[in-house]
């Protein structure tokens, strides 16, 4: 029961994420919408309506089918027309900025929900034609469902309009920095804010002693399901810890978890069922996953093909301020389960770590440039004033703003820009 579980989860946020989930949605209703406005076409009522509002119904035959088929030739060249412009912004972003930024942009919904309705009109006026045919003739057979049509069909030049100016707006470099900082952001405030009596803040726990699990399989973590958590392993006295942290990746027989407690083999398979490990590493913007998406666009924007200073500076400064809060959770945090007596231990990223992963490369990459390297250091700066934030992540700041200067020390061969870029560590 539980592998069903798991395996819906999964189903559903796959499918989530897919670019055709709205467009087939969408387009059933819209064939379902076509058959009912067909069987309302005969009905008492829209008879009445025909009578007192003629000049809202097409009354010639031939009218009706040439009207329905320019609708269909239209729509098809709006959605070859839109599907190609999907497939020119990826492809650019994909190029110019980092390959990670595509799930983003094609799990947008709003132009997900606009094919559909493009896909859904076509699908519309494509069953009313087949049912104009099967009526002959007969127009007072589908003189509301044609009306239904026309509507529709403007409804589509509109949200072309619309969809045209979205879709230059999502390329910008700018409002893809903006959106990967918003829903980190988001997701770090909910986070930090969270009010659970179940969870306990942790700096240190010993368990080199307990009987280390191994993982098996190689991916990335996601996380640690609960739910999926069987009855005797909730209930036993005992201790869990979660060693890699979210994002994290691990090899098969990496050590994945160590209990406190002795426990039989089936509840360590259900451990280990409970583990989330996925090969894709940006599923999301959870954990570090969305800083990782700025500092590449920030690599990718200095790198020799690109060398574009502005949108690296502009990355760098976003990724400056998720870090102050980024930094501000506890090492550990402890939860229990309300039904039973086992206590669940995650890990959260070393600060050592997230300079490695973050800042590391940026420096890397831009230590020759004083200019991106001058917001680099206003945002550790920044980073290690922050309040809240524990000892030994101020001091993995401080370390990594001694290495950016040794950095520039040795590659700003200018002596002008050195010393005003030197100038900063002295403040």
């Amino acid at each position: 029961m539980k592998a069903i579980i798991k395996f819906f989860k999964r189903t559903y946020q796959n499918v989530m994420h897919s670019i055709a989930f709205y467009p087939v949605l969408i387009s059933l209703l819209y064939g379902i919408a076509a058959v009912i406005s067909l069987k309302f076409d005969s009905s008492n009522l829209v008879s009445q309506m025909k009578d007192e509002a003629s000049y809202l119904f097409i009354q010639d035959y031939d009218t009706v089918r040439a009207m329905l088929s320019t609708f269909i030739g239209g729509i098809i060249s709006l959605t070859v027309f839109s599907f190609s412009m999907v497939m020119v912004v990826l492809g650019q972003a994909s190029s110019d900025f980092s390959p990670r930024l595509l799930p983003g942009l094609i799990s947008n919904k709003k132009h997900q929900i606009i094919l559909g309705i493009y896909v859904g009109t076509l699908l519309y006026c494509t069953l009313v034609l087949l049912s104009l045919g099967a009526y002959g003739s007969d127009t007072n057979s589908v003189g509301l469902s044609a009306m239904l049509a026309a509507v529709m069909s403007v409804l589509c030049i509109v949200l072309f309009i619309y969809f045209i100016n979205s879709i230059s707006s999502a390329i910008q470099i700018h409002n893809i920095i903006d959106e990967i900082y918003n829903r980190c952001d988001a997701s770090l405030e909910d986070e930090l804010n969270e009010k659970d009596a179940s969870k306990v803040s942790l700096q240190y726990i010993d368990s080199t002693d307990w009987k280390p699990i191994k993982a098996d399989k190689t991916g990335y973590f996601r996380g640690f399901d609960r739910m999926l958590m069987s009855s005797a392993s909730k209930e036993e006295e005992n201790q869990i810890e979660i060693v890699p942290y979210l994002n994290e990746h691990i090899w098969e027989g990496d050590v994945a978890l160590r209990v406190k407690n002795d426990i039989s083999d089936e509840e360590l398979k259900n451990l280990l069922f409970c583990m989330d490990i996925t090969s894709d590493r940006h599923e999301d913007d959870k954990g570090i996953g969305g800083l990782i998406k700025l500092m590449e666009i920030a690599v990718k924007a200095m790198s020799p093909g690109v060398n574009d200073p502005g949108t690296a500076i502009g990355a760098v400064t976003k990724l400056g301020r998720l870090l102050a809060k980024f930094l501000n959770f506890p090492h550990m945090v402890s939860t229990t389960f309300k039904d039973g007596n086992t206590i669940l231990i995650r890990k959260k990223i070393p600060a050592d770590e997230v300079m490695r992963i973050l800042v590391q490369p940026i420096r890397l990459y831009a230590k020759q440039d004083s200019t991106v390297m001058y917001e680099l250091i206003k945002g550790l700066q920044f980073t290690h004033r922050a309040p809240g934030l524990s000892d030994d992540n101020r001091d993995a700041v401080a370390k990594e703003l001694v290495a950016v200067r040794n950095d520039l020390t040795k590659n700003i061969e200018n002596d002008l820009d050195r010393v005003r870029i030197l100038a900063l560590f002295e403040d």
